[in-house]
């Protein structure tokens, strides 16, 4: 109950800000996630938007939000379903108009069927409306004809907006920095998380398939409270972990390969994002620790750039010049490391950037330039870093021995006051600490 309380404070004050920020005289609109149908008559779990999450904490679909500052009979409307006993019975309870109000703090409730008598009234005589263009193209044409509804009654003196703005800059830059409480679920991700990776990398051996250790993870998510991953893991043994989207997860896991794991759960909708590789053997090969272990430097580098004041770029830079400079001393590549930074020659075995925000959604909004300039790193923002490298099977430019190793080392950083915090850092990363997890986990 206190917990409750806690999370309907966190969404009332974060209504006020952006009611604030809206001003008076204009109105913004955004619509729940829709139900997506699997197959037949089977639908697709039901995940709210994350923008509509964000504001409300109403987590059912068929509802659209509506804040309209200044309103005196109320500034936050809520169209939702009605509760109906057969549906309850069938599906389960929704909160219904009476919740609504109750339940979710809604100064108004109206019928989701009686949004087309109602919406038009609300959009009159506004200047401005916000809204997420382009995420629903169906609702966007709605809130469209509703304009024109309006527009077509302008002989009686009413106006509709003039002017159509996307609500994304407003709360998109709202969600970027977290509170405390966001980070506090984003902390409980993250231990569910942590244990998933510690487990996986135990169950591993010769002869296991991907899919029974993708099973392990998602058996401790589940049995821990998480309700969903944060996204489909990849369990990519040997030549698989270097496909970098690989969720097929269906081979046999072989001695002598390494296993990529890239997996999270979400917790409260707040994801966790954690990456590691590992020996399906319990040892690292001369040429996998060698690289191996550059990734794990690279990465390091990395974070100790995660601090206030810091550009967004900076810890990619970090990354990309102890991967490249790693790279000329082992040998894949030849020439001057500054040369080769400035012509991108790492390309190659490092084609994706060293990590994205994360929040609601594991890869979450918010700009990462501001006015053609990387943004500064503030406190509440939270980010993935993830360097990696891949050695593609065919990559015959190569010593043989480097081919078919893929490696990608990925930790969750919250940037503080002080600095940041890796909040996925109890997930074993150093050669001789997972070397050890393995071996215990083995009885060796």
């Amino acid at each position: 109950m206190q917990q409750a309380l806690k999370q309907q404070k966190e969404f009332a004050r974060r209504r006020k800000q952006f009611l604030r920020m809206l001003g008076v005289g204009n109105i913004a609109v955004i619509a729940s996630a829709g139900v997506c149908q699997r197959n037949a008559d089977v639908e697709f779990a039901f995940r709210q938007n994350s923008d509509f999450y964000y504001l409300s904490g109403f987590d059912e679909p068929e509802a659209v939000i509506v804040f309209v500052p200044g309103r005196e009979q109320g500034e936050y409307i809520l169209f939702c379903r009605e509760y109906d006993e057969t549906t309850a019975l069938w599906v389960g309870a929704s909160a219904g108009l009476e919740g609504a109000v109750q339940q979710y703090a809604a100064d108004d409730a109206f019928p989701i069927d009686d949004i087309d008598d109602i919406l038009p009234g609300l959009l009159e005589n506004k200047n401005r409306l916000y809204f997420p263009m382009g995420a629903q193209p169906s609702f966007d044409q709605q809130l469209m004809d509703w304009s024109q509804e309006v527009r077509s009654r302008s002989r009686t003196g009413v106006s509709a907006p003039a002017e159509f703005i996307s609500s994304d800059h407003l709360l998109h830059e709202m969600r970027l920095i977290k509170s405390a409480e966001e980070i506090k679920l984003m902390k409980k991700a993250a231990k569910i998380s942590v244990a998933a990776h510690t487990k996986a990398m135990q169950c591993t051996r010769p002869g296991v398939f991907e899919y029974q250790v993708d099973a392990e993870i998602k058996y401790h998510f589940m049995s821990h409270g998480a309700q969903s991953e944060a996204y489909p893991a990849i369990v990519g043994g040997g030549d698989n972990g270097c496909v970098l989207h690989y969720t097929q997860n269906n081979a046999p896991l072989n001695d002598g390969d390494l296993l990529l794991i890239d997996a999270g759960c979400e917790w409260d909708k707040y994801a966790a994002d954690i990456t590691r590789t590992f020996p399906v053997n319990g040892v690292f090969s001369e040429p996998q620790k060698a690289l191996y272990q550059l990734v794990l430097d690279a990465q390091y580098a990395a974070i100790e750039q995660v601090k206030p004041g810091n550009h967004w770029n900076d810890p990619h830079e970090a990354a990309v010049a102890v991967l490249t400079k790693g790279l000329v001393e082992l040998g894949l590549l030849q020439g001057k490391v500054a040369t080769l930074i400035k012509e991108e020659a790492y390309k190659p075995y490092y084609m994706h950037r060293t990590g994205h925000w994360l929040g609601l959604d594991v890869h979450d909004v918010g700009d990462y330039k501001i006015d053609g300039e990387w943004r500064l790193l503030e406190p509440g923002m939270v980010l993935t870093v993830e360097p990696g490298l891949y050695i593609q099977p065919n990559a015959s430019e190569v010593d043989a021995q480097w081919r078919g190793i893929g490696i990608r080392i990925e930790d969750d950083v919250v940037v503080t006051k002080q600095g940041c915090e890796v909040l996925t850092a109890a997930v074993v990363k150093d050669v001789d600490a997972i070397e050890k997890l393995m071996r215990d986990s083995r009885g060796g």
